[in-house]
């Protein structure tokens, strides 16, 4: 029985370090001349990905936790397995394909809140109802849907509902794509998962309507203002830990990964608040999505946070 089976992306992440700050009107009209030699600074490869970021949380914090996603057989496809394995999730629903090739995201970063992402969709993207074993997937208390895109998308609507067959609980981080094109089934979806996990950005897109729309707990993150949480009959809202923040790429889904771990080990809303802007917070001092995370008991060295109840 695992704790957790997370579903979502699994992708190479290059981060790029740029000499100049590209600005919001630059990061707006980015373009190249034809035969341009850009100049950058260092740069760096990671595994990355919803899906792979979040399993690696709960990993970490020493939860039976396994990763169901497709990556291609090529060297970010490697990168992804042993980067996974290494960090302790089992990785028998995870499969390597030969007809696409690994997602890849190439971050070009000038500070904390300056990046311009390039994102290629690759094997996770495409992964659908056939490539999940069913029948050994329902053997977990939860799970964990991270943003999906384009094809995999088809997946969200099949997945909730056997969790809800299967009494599984299901916590959802639903992707912008999603919400978007998506918004009236989404809707349906969201009044039968456990855990709703939303930006403010896309909050804002789905209405005040979502705190009654069916999800036991209503998660929204807005960025240095901290998070609200709503359990059903109380508001919960909590500042972020201040950090020198080196790259934001992951913040979201230690976050999201994070509250839930708390909720699992200790099922207590305070403490599954304060592990989540922990593990954000420290994993937004390093580059690359996975190479802060807290592993079990580290949270206990990072200060208590006023969290307010309403």
């Amino acid at each position: 029985m695992f704790d957790v089976i997370t579903f979502g992306s699994s992708t190479g992440d290059v981060f790029i370090k740029m000499k100049e700050k590209l600005g919001a009107e630059i990061a707006k009209q980015f373009c190249f001349n034809r035969g341009d030699k850009v100049e950058t600074g260092e740069w760096q490869i990671f595994s990355g990905g919803g899906g792979a970021n979040t399993a690696c949380t709960f990993a970490l914090q020493g939860l039976k936790i396994a990763y169901c996603g497709m990556v291609g057989n090529d060297y970010f496809g490697e990168l992804n397995q042993q980067d996974l394995k290494n960090r302790g999730v089992d990785l028998r629903f995870f499969n390597k394909v030969n007809n696409r090739q690994t997602a890849l995201s190439v971050i070009l970063s000038s500070g904390q809140n300056d990046r311009l992402i390039f994102a290629g969709p690759g094997a996770c993207h495409f992964q659908t109802a056939k490539n999940i074993a069913w029948s050994k997937i329902k053997k977990t208390k939860w799970f964990y849907i991270a943003p999906l895109h384009h094809q995999s998308c088809n997946l969200l609507k099949p997945l909730v509902d056997f969790a809800v067959e299967n009494k599984i609980k299901v916590a959802l981080n639903p992707s912008e794509f999603q919400i978007k094109n998506s918004q009236e089934e989404l809707k349906q979806i969201i009044a039968k998962v456990d855990v709703l996990l939303l930006n403010s950005d896309e909050a804002t897109l789905l209405g005040e309507e979502i705190y009654s729309g069916g999800a036991k707990l209503v998660v929204v993150t807005e960025g240095e203002k901290g998070a609200k949480i709503f359990d059903g009959s109380n508001y919960y809202t909590a500042g972020i830990f201040p950090i020198e923040a080196v790259e934001r790429t992951g913040a979201g889904d230690s976050f999201g990964s994070g509250l839930v771990a708390g909720l699992l080990l200790k099922n207590d809303i305070k403490y599954a608040i304060r592990l989540a802007m922990a593990n954000s917070a420290s994993c937004l001092k390093e580059v690359g999505a996975k190479n802060g995370l807290l592993r079990k008991g580290e949270v206990e060295k990072w200060p208590l946070l006023d969290i307010k109840k309403s």
